[in-house]
Formats: structure tokens, C-alpha cells, sequence
């Protein structure tokens, strides 16, 4: 059996796609974020990780690139991956006290394993996802995964009165896609508004 020319016919064609049930994402609980720095403390790559997830708001692959050369006194830079938007965000205090207690082993402020390897360098996606799985599984969030910290971030300047556009200048979302990522809350305060004046 050889490649298809154009003149063929897909073999897939009338196959109808398999329904499945998609899961949506959902922000991580406070719980989970309590139960997280409980587990690892400052200095550890997992607690470092999750603290550039939650208090930037940006993708795993922004944050992986990350260098110390980003890092501009109380703020961070960020040149997103997928927009290629620059934004300057300020440092939560965890974010702060984390980078304050991670060893500065490369350029890249999360490295990869110095006890596996001779060559420090950027921590790479597989292995941070790994990483983060383990740590999920061991403090019993194995429902949340590391994107859904980007979830949290909106929700959590959302819980904190930001408008759209406070919480896109730090996640650097469209507006559309701050809604979506907060959808689930905001009915949740819409409805229990409602229902408090309902009375």
C-alpha cells in the first residue's frame, strides 16, 4: 500500500467522529492551592513552578522559558509563546518569596534536574509535567492539571473585583477568553446575587 495522490480518496471520508464527553477545565479550589504549598515548600522546583503558573497567569511553555534576565525588580517579563504579546507583570507575594528561594543554576529560572544531569538548562515540558502530576497525585488533586492554574489566576483577580481588562493585562487574554476561562464563577456570584435580592 503506497501514499494517496491528491486524485485518491480520503479513506477516512463519511467516517463519523467518535463522541466523547468533554471534560472542561476548572480552576483549582483553594484548597488545592493550600494543600499545594502546605506539600512543597519555597526553593523546590514543584512550589517555584506552581508559583509562576498562578501568579503570572500565562501558559506552562511561557513560564518554562522564563530567565532571571525577565525578572525586573518587582515585575517579570513576558513575551508569550502563542501572541508574541509583551507583558510586564507585577510579582504576587508567593510569586516573590518563590523566586527569592529558588537557586540560580542557568539562564532559565527553572532548570532541569542537576542530580540527572551534568548540563543545566531550561526544565523541559515533559519533564515539568511529570513533575507536577506526582505532586497533584500526592497531595490528591490529580482532577486539576497545570493549565487549569491559568484558570485559577483569572478567577482569582476575578474574586478580587478586576474588570476583563485588569485581568487580561496580567494573563494577556482577549476578553472573550477571560470570560470563558471565568464563565463558571461568574454565574455562580451572578446567581447567588440574584437569589440574595430575591430575598
Amino acid at each position: 500500500m503506497g501514499l494517496l495522490t491528491k486524485a485518491e480518496e480520503n479513506p477516512a471520508k463519511g467516517i463519523k467522529a467518535l463522541k466523547y464527553e468533554k471534560k472542561e477545565r476548572e480552576p483549582s479550589p483553594d484548597t488545592m492551592v493550600a494543600a499545594f504549598r502546605k506539600a512543597y515548600a519555597y526553593g523546590t522546583r514543584e512550589r517555584t513552578l506552581f508559583e509562576m503558573c498562578l501568579g503570572t497567569g500565562q501558559r506552562i511553555g511561557d513560564v518554562l522559558r522564563m530567565q532571571w534576565g525577565h525578572v525586573r525588580g518587582d515585575t517579570i517579563l513576558v513575551i508569550q509563546g502563542k501572541t508574541g504579546a509583551r507583558l510586564e507583570i507585577p510579582l504576587t507575594p508567593h510569586l516573590s518569596a518563590a523566586l527569592e528561594a529558588t537557586e540560580r543554576q542557568s539562564l532559565f529560572i527553572l532548570t532541569k534536574d542537576l542530580s540527572k544531569t551534568k548540563r543545566p538548562g531550561q526544565w523541559e515540558y515533559r519533564g515539568a509535567s511529570d513533575a507536577m502530576r506526582a505532586a497533584r497525585e500526592a497531595i490528591g488533586a490529580q482532577d486539576y492539571d497545570l493549565h487549569g492554574l491559568r484558570y485559577t489566576a483569572a478567577v482569582e483577580l476575578l474574586l478580587a473585583g478586576c474588570s476583563d481588562d485588569l485581568i487580561s493585562a496580567v494573563t494577556g487574554q482577549s476578553g472573550a477568553m477571560v470570560r470563558h476561562y471565568t464563565r463558571h464563577v461568574r454565574q455562580r456570584v451572578s446567581a447567588r446575587e440574584a437569589q440574595v435580592r430575591r430575598g
